[in-house]
Formats: structure tokens, sequence, C-alpha cells
């Protein structure tokens, strides 16, 4: 029963639950992103580059032994049993990983701004003299020695 007790605790900590809320929110918006590069990001850019579809862009290793090339998409090769290097898809996930990493960053950015705090300028030390009589150092506006407690001259 205790040890029933002690994980619940644990999983009721503030921490825990926020980094469970990170998880769910993280896999949301990296369906986002990767939806982003595939479907609206990617494509003009293959346009330009001359109608390349960066998705089905990939070198064919070795044929497949269920059907020869060629291949004309990743999905085609695979169920032919081809080994494939996949050099769209490669692109595809360093695009998403570009736009989740700098989201990230602003992210961090703006919570550092927020989170920053005005400090203090700290306080110069207030000017010191010497007592003439016990040679102390005693503050510069001092009119009394409180060492010696001699009476100092303006």
């Amino acid at each position: 029963m205790r040890l029933i007790q002690e994980f619940k605790e644990f999983a009721m900590r503030g921490n825990v639950i926020d980094l469970a809320i990170g998880v769910v929110i993280g896999g949301a918006f990296g369906a986002i992103v990767k939806s982003l590069v595939d479907d609206v990001i990617m494509p003009p850019i293959g346009l330009i580059l001359g109608n390349v579809d960066f998705s089905n862009f990939f070198f064919v290793l070795k044929e497949g032994s269920k059907q020869a090339g060629p291949y004309v998409s990743v999905a085609a090769a695979k169920s032919a049993g081809a080994i494939t290097l996949n050099i769209g898809l490669f692109i595809n996930a360093l695009v998403s990983f570009g736009i989740v990493a700098f989201a990230i960053f602003m992210l961090v950015k703006s919570i550092n701004r927020l989170k920053k705090e005005e400090v203090p300028a700290a306080a110069e030390p207030a000017p010191v003299k010497d007592c003439p009589y016990c040679f102390s150092s005693i503050p510069s506006k001092a009119s009394r020695c409180p060492h010696c407690t001699s009476q100092l001259g303006a």
C-alpha cells in the first residue's frame, strides 16, 4: 500500500504532469510541422527544382527480390523488397527538425526574457578617509570617529 501511495505522490508532482503535457503537445506540434514541410514547403521547392517530389527522391541500392525496378515510389520499392537510400525523406526530416528547433529556440528565448529580472546595481561603497588620530578607516562624511570618538574637522 505504501508503494502505491509513493507512486501517487510522484505522479501528481507538478513537474511530472508538466512533462506529460509537454510530450503530448510536442507530439501534436511535430505532426503539424511534418504536414507543413511535406504539404506546404517542399512541393514549391520541388517545383522550382524541376518537378522533384522529395518524398519519392531515392536511390536503389539493391533490386528487390519480388520485383525488379524501376520503382515509381519508395513504397513500391519497399514492397518489392528493394533496399533504398531515401534522400528525399531525409531532407524532409532535416527541414522539419530545423523548423521545430527554431520554434523551440524562440519559445525558450521568450520564456527567458519573461523570467529575466532586473538585477539592482550594486551599491558603490561609501568613500572612506582615515581618522587623523587613530588612523582607522571611517566614512568620509563622518564628523566624529566611531573608534576613538575624536571630533573631526570639516
